[in-house]
């Protein structure tokens, strides 16, 4: 009697350890498959998609502006990224260039005992045809000048802003065009109204609205 319990005993245990292994190996297996299928899915006819990862999408975009768009397979906005980005950078070449021009040419005519040298930078920068005197003597000129390298210094200003702007809102649009790679935007969407009466244990009566959208 005791050998039989014992078998029976013995049989059970086996039974509860081969289920709880056999558990535990299903986990294994399906954890292994969710990594596995974080950037890709199988469709019904095997034929593998890939879901672009948020995270990966933004930290191409900080390593190499518009390789976020590039792996969102989104090219058409390639044009915009770098077409923006090369305006900034022209832009900033541009009145940086000029502004040092001026910023050299203030400097050297306050320092200057003689204006009517043609190789000081405030000559040189004159527009054609124009003479110190004609723009209204030493003291406007200089002011002008100062005025000069202030605009062209703030607009250069400006150009950095825009770059980062620029490079900044690549990012945002890479990571959410990730993030909603999936989303649905049709305009498929469906409202269904259904009327109910009720009745509670008093007898009495209500009637009741459902409004729900399927999306």
């Amino acid at each position: 009697m005791k050998l039989r319990l014992f078998i029976l005993l013995y049989i059970i245990f086996s039974g509860a350890c081969q289920y709880a292994r056999s558990a535990d190996k299903q986990a294994q297996v399906t954890n292994v498959k969710q990594q596995t299928t974080n950037d890709q899915r199988t469709t019904a006819n095997n034929d593998t998609i890939l879901y672009p990862n948020a995270q990966k999408a933004l930290w191409l975009g900080v390593i190499i502006p518009g390789a976020g768009q590039i792996y969102n397979r989104q090219y058409w906005k390639l044009p915009i990224v770098y077409g923006g980005l090369m305006g900034c950078a022209y832009a900033i070449s541009w009145n940086g260039r000029l502004y040092n021009d001026y910023k050299q040419a203030y400097i050297d005519i306050l320092q200057a005992s003689n204006y009517t040298d043609p190789n000081a930078s405030f000559i040189k920068i004159l527009p054609e045809g124009y003479t110190i005197a004609s723009l209204g003597g030493v003291s406007n000129y200089t002011s002008m000048l100062n005025n000069y390298q202030n605009t062209y210094r703030r607009n250069r200003d400006l150009g950095i802003i825009a770059a980062i702007a620029v490079y900044a809102l690549s990012l945002i649009d890479a990571y959410v065009d990730a993030q909603l790679y999936n989303f649905d935007i049709s305009p498929d969407l469906t409202l269904n109204i259904q009327p109910q009466f009720n009745n509670d244990c008093f007898n009495n009566k209500s009637a009741e609205l459902h409004f729900s959208f399927n999306f």
